[in-house]
């Protein structure tokens, strides 16, 4: 936890997490027309001696296994196909969420210790924290306070906001109530890394557990 603004006391507490699974990629470049002719070329060139007609019904039969295959693997879904527009839902608890990627692992349970990624952003969108930056999830317990009210909610679920999954990103926005408050975060000489009262937005990468 080297989050420089979670590893504060009290009020910043908050330790954040995210890894979602490489996609299976398939080759589509080539038209499914142009692999079924190339493989009824293929069967042509067998030997001689077999009759045409015998060549034409092999070269149909491939091609028509071919079409079945392509048309498998275009109809499979992906399991953490990115959404459209991010329209964000507002909860009673006054939390907003939006799925960016909706998971495909388990969901996270309280208490649980898992990782996370996540950018945290103040409303002007400038980036006050990133564990990308540093290259490592944090590692924490979910919906037990170790992190603020807001990420609680917003990963574990409750008050109409669902679970996050396993390989989920999610955008958060948390308003000062479920962050830090009046104290704000980072704060010395008078300044603040997270002023009071800032309503903050996390992109949040559910890793899994730990």
């Amino acid at each position: 936890m080297n989050s420089l603004a979670f590893s504060l006391a009290n009020y910043t507490k908050l330790k954040i997490s995210n890894t979602s699974s490489l996609p299976i990629t398939t080759n589509l470049d080539t038209p499914a027309n142009l692999r079924l002719a190339s493989s009824a070329q293929r069967l042509e060139t067998l030997s001689s001696d077999e009759p045409n007609v015998v060549r034409r019904r092999e070269a149909i039969g491939v091609g028509f296994c071919v079409c079945i295959v392509d048309l498998l693997l275009l109809s499979r879904p992906s399991s953490a196909a990115e959404a459209g527009p991010c329209e964000l839902t507002v909860a009673p608890s006054g939390l907003a969420f939006c799925d960016k990627v909706v998971g495909f692992g388990p969901e996270a349970v309280k208490g649980q210790l898992i990782k996370a990624h996540y950018v945290g952003k103040l409303e002007n969108g400038k980036v006050f924290d990133s564990s990308y930056n540093r290259g490592k999830p944090l590692t924490f317990r979910v919906g037990v306070g170790e992190v603020i009210k807001g990420w609680d909610e917003g990963i574990v679920g409750g008050n109409g906001v669902p679970p996050m999954q396993a390989g989920g990103k999610r955008i958060l926005k948390i308003p000062s109530a479920l962050g830090y408050g009046i104290r704000g975060a980072g704060c010395k000489g008078g300044s603040c890394i997270i002023p009071p009262d800032s309503v903050l937005l996390f992109d949040v990468e559910f890793v899994g557990k730990a």
